[in-house]
């Protein structure tokens, strides 16, 4: 029976796809995976930080926020000729997308311009283009479009419920409204949490309900399992079991069908063997190199040998050519969803 494209979820419903018996969930979120992806193409992406650290929020799990003592140095905003370096180079080694991401709460409308340049060089450079620069006004999301750019990121970290234990300086509605805004300016939108903080599964499934209940379902949704990064508050939080994991993996497919499901940080520190229940699971996207920002990443050379282990192979993807949607099919990505301080 083919998957229903749904934005009623209720959190009953996802609780009992958490309680299946893990082969069952497993069948379930393969059979979805199938009908709208080929099940060994991965989508590969990277990352480009061009402002770090320095962040004023408080999020709990983040070593960019200023007031912890996580050893990370504050940087200005980085030169649109440094970035559109970054960018060749990304692109003579066969990427197709590119993504610039900046610690910040929100930009300021002085930055916009900044960054529209970069991100109009990009877009010059026959990539698809992507951000995360925190929350955004209207304004700034259509001055961001018409620069060119392509997707936006803006998380929403955890259920409703249970934001209030892990971040005060923002409320929730807040990324909402972002999400909004960005929407409605014709952006595509790169929207995921964070397991493993001290949820509960009861949380966990919310997370899952409130993305899955969006107006429209995220092109992509990173799923990041906690990096216990010293000197923030979640430093000697408990690790998330790994089954739980590949279950919020599952449920994720389930839900939203037609979605990139990415594994996002806290990667590096997932084997082989975890990695490949989560692809069986319904994940098709995984950050490529060594560094995601502030934490470690696998070796490229390991995720080299696990695809070929598991014969998987990156994905191709079609790069528009203009906001019509209309493009060819290119080769490996470059995109950077980015962990961002202030919206993870």
């Amino acid at each position: 029976m083919a998957s229903e494209i749904r934005h009623d979820w209720r959190r009953d419903e996802l609780l009992a796809l958490f309680d299946l018996p893990l082969p069952e969930l497993l069948y379930r979120a393969a059979r979805v995976h199938r009908e709208h992806f080929d099940p060994a193409e991965v989508q590969v992406s990277t990352l480009l930080s061009v402002k770090t650290g320095g962040c004023p929020e408080d999020c709990a799990y983040c070593p960019q926020a200023q007031r912890y003592h996580t050893g990370v140095q504050a940087t200005k905003l980085m030169d649109t000729e440094q970035v559109l370096e970054k960018a060749r180079q990304a692109k003579a080694a066969g990427a197709s997308r590119f993504c610039m991401g900046a610690a910040w709460r929100s930009p300021r409308d002085r930055d916009i311009p900044k960054v529209a340049a970069m991100i109009a060089g990009v877009k010059a450079l026959g990539l698809e283009t992507c951000a995360t620069l925190g929350m955004l006004s209207p304004d700034q999301a259509r001055a961001l479009r018409e620069a060119g750019l392509d997707y936006y990121n803006h998380n929403l970290d955890t259920a409703p419920e249970f934001y209030g234990d892990i971040i005060h300086t923002r409320e929730y509605q807040d990324r909402l409204d972002t999400l909004a805004y960005v929407r409605e300016a014709g952006l595509k939108t790169c929207c995921g949490g964070i397991v493993g903080m001290g949820e509960s599964r009861e949380q966990r499934a919310g997370l899952l309900q409130a993305l899955a209940n969006l107006p429209a379902h995220p092109d992509s949704v990173p799923i990041n399992r906690l990096v216990r990064v010293p000197g923030t508050p979640l430093a000697e939080t408990a690790e998330l079991d790994p089954f739980e994991f590949v279950r919020t993996i599952a449920v994720a497919r389930i839900a939203m069908p037609r979605s990139m499901v990415r594994l996002s940080a806290g990667r590096e520190s997932m084997s082989d063997e975890l990695q490949a229940l989560c692809f069986m699971a319904g994940a098709n996207s995984i950050f490529y190199g060594e560094q995601l920002l502030t934490t470690p990443n696998p070796a490229t050379g390991r995720d080299q040998a696990l695809f070929a282990r598991l014969g998987l192979r990156a994905m191709p993807l079609v790069v528009c050519d203009d906001h019509h949607g209309t493009g060819t099919v290119a080769g490996a990505t470059v995109h950077a969803q980015i962990i961002e301080p202030a919206s993870a």
